[in-house]
């Protein structure tokens, strides 16, 4: 089997879902078209009455008013849809909303025209302890260095690498103007506004690589902050998240004694100054 996972030419249908939010939509979404099939039936057969009514065959009009049961019918009828509408709506609304409790959180923030990606959380496995967090960019990667492939104004150069089958909580916001952050595949669509922390939630029920950009304008680069999401299994996450952590350890271990090599230089020249 093989998921429409990114963009198509000439594409007309939902990509297929990655998650239980675009599963509850999908679902939805053809839940609705069988009440509006039924509807525009109806209209259609109503306009083709009209228009091709003879006035030969029906040379007497009827002359009436009002009509009380057809008035009593028109707004039952409706009324009675809307409520097989809702009662389905309101579910999955309620479900969209819902938190579980996660275990991972990931902080997104929107910048004029990339991505900042914050992992905060430890992670435990049988034989190590993962502390701390670590944070990167993610930029789109230029048309002359991709490789074969590669999607055009879709790939970066950083991936968001999230495990499969696990509960996973969604902190958006943004460090200049609007932003939105919006990946099709998982169903998630929700902005990034500079100083507010938007939530949302996410469980991805497949392993995949899942390709998104920002849908509110930002400027004029807006078409060029692509998101890409590659969903492995949790062993994979953590063999990933623990080679980042040692990055992260060694990018600070290096600034901080860089820091102390500029004191001890600056100590040095204050000492030199005061002796003369």
């Amino acid at each position: 089997m093989t998921f429409s996972d990114a963009p198509e030419n000439f594409q007309l249908s939902i990509q297929d879902p990655a998650s239980p939010s675009l599963e509850g939509m999908l679902g939805f979404h053809h839940y609705l078209l069988f009440f509006m099939i039924q509807i525009g039936v109806c209209v259609v057969w109503f306009l083709i009455e009209i228009f091709v009514f003879d006035a030969h065959k029906n040379k007497f009009s009827q002359k009436f008013t009002h009509a009380s049961t057809l008035e009593i019918l028109w707004t039952i009828f409706p009324a009675i849809i809307l409520l097989f509408i809702a009662v389905p709506s309101f579910s999955l609304l309620y479900s969209l909303d819902e938190l579980t409790d996660p275990t991972i959180t990931l902080k997104v923030v929107g910048h004029q025209w990339y991505w900042s990606y914050e992992y905060s959380d430890s992670f435990y496995t049988k034989s190590s302890f993962y502390g701390g967090g670590f944070t990167f960019d993610s930029y789109m990667v230029p048309t002359p260095d991709l490789t074969i492939g590669s999607f055009r104004l879709l790939e970066v150069d950083n991936r968001v690498v999230l495990p499969v089958s696990t509960h996973i909580r969604v902190l958006i916001t943004s460090a200049d103007v609007l932003h939105s952050w919006a990946v099709p595949s998982l169903g998630i669509k929700l902005d990034a506004c500079p100083g507010r922390i938007s939530e949302t939630s996410l469980f991805l029920k497949r392993t995949g690589v899942f390709y998104g950009q920002c849908s509110e304008i930002c400027g004029v680069n807006h078409g060029f902050m692509p998101i890409v999401i590659q969903v492995v299994s949790p062993e994979t996450y953590f063999s990933w998240s623990g080679s980042k952590l040692a990055d992260a350890w060694i990018s600070a271990i290096n600034f901080n004694s860089n820091l102390l090599n500029m004191q001890k230089f600056q100590n040095k020249d204050i000492k030199i100054k005061f002796n003369i």
